[in-house]
């Protein structure tokens, strides 16, 4: 009798935590229902062309041909894998993608801060607004025409070679030269980039309590100590994100820049993972390799991720989970 009522005490306590559940996901429904339904079109897109075609990743372990399509192509397990560790080229890419992604972190992500925090200092508003203006406008410029200009600067009668003859050098095709891939394509990248990429720092800025800039200035701290005591530790959450979000993206060096600078004369120093995975899958058709190359290339952005975020909870307490 008394584990007859105890049951019933369970099941009735149940039945009340599930009727107050639903009853406060109705209240928050229609207190927020049109920020569901704004939601809704983001959820459709990243579930139609985000998490539906990660079925696709199952070609990497099949022999996939179109004729017989997902299904009906055999399965291989991990021979697309061993092909790829085993291939001539491999040292070559993940060299080279490391190597252009280290430089662009190393280089271009400490620019948007040091510029956002520069800007930050400005006091007269029209000049400001003037300079974050001009700063913007490489962002909306084609990457095929600032890939194009970069040619044309590069050329023997280019631009660039203008400046390296005003300055005592010689004449060369710099475009050609392996050497000059990696510095031109990062240097290039943080032109264009840098301004777009600060108004997120900016915004940071803009939420620091102004009474700690007060509170400095009566400690008798100067600009730049208020710079690097308030503003910078003010800042510091949003740095430690992004950087965590761009460790997550490490060898995600993108290959539409690469392809339309690179030629096969720079393949030793411009050559990278995506550029390869464009070749072996668009061109020779082999979309079961290139899907297994594209799956370890994800992989490892992974595990940058979660080793990043992991270093900086133990070292900053900051993390995203």
């Amino acid at each position: 009798m008394k584990n007859l009522t105890t049951k019933n005490l369970s099941t009735n306590s149940q039945k009340v935590r599930t009727q107050t559940l639903s009853y406060r996901i109705k209240k928050d429904f229609m207190r927020n229902k049109y920020l569901y339904l704004m939601f809704i079109p983001v959820a459709l897109y990243f579930i139609l062309f985000c998490y539906k075609p990660m079925y696709g990743i199952v070609i990497a372990f099949k022999h996939f041909s179109p004729t017989k399509g997902i299904h009906g192509s055999p399965w291989v397990g991990f021979d697309n894998f061993r092909r790829f560790f085993g291939d001539y080229h491999f040292t070559r890419l993940i060299r080279n993608t490391f190597l252009i992604s280290l430089y662009s972190i190393l280089w271009g992500f400490p620019v948007p801060i040091i510029f956002a925090l520069m800007l930050d200092e400005l006091r007269n508003i029209r000049f400001k607004k003037v300079v974050q203006t001009c700063s913007y406008l490489p962002h909306f410029i084609s990457l095929v025409v600032v890939c194009s200009m970069i040619h044309q600067f590069s050329m023997t009668n280019g631009l660039f070679n203008d400046i390296i003859v005003l300055f005592g050098g010689e004449r060369t095709p710099i475009l050609q030269n392996p050497k000059n891939f990696r510095t031109i394509y990062v240097a290039s990248g943080i032109w264009q980039e840098f301004g777009w990429n600060s108004i997120i720092y900016l915004a940071a800025l803009a939420g620091v309590d102004q009474e700690l800039y007060e509170a400095a200035r009566i400690d008798g701290a100067g600009r730049w100590a208020q710079v690097w005591h308030v503003s910078l530790p003010g800042i510091a959450p949003t740095i430690v994100m992004l950087f965590i979000l761009r460790m997550g993206r490490i060898l995600n060096v993108g290959a539409q820049k690469i392809l339309l600078l690179y030629n096969p004369a720079t393949y030793s120093t411009a050559d990278v993972i995506s550029t390869y995975v464009y070749r072996k899958g668009m061109i020779n058709g082999d979309m079961s390799y290139s899907t297994a190359v594209n799956l370890f290339n994800s992989v490892i952005n992974v595990i940058f991720l979660v080793a990043t975020n992991y270093i900086s909870k133990k070292v900053s307490d900051i993390s995203m989970f």
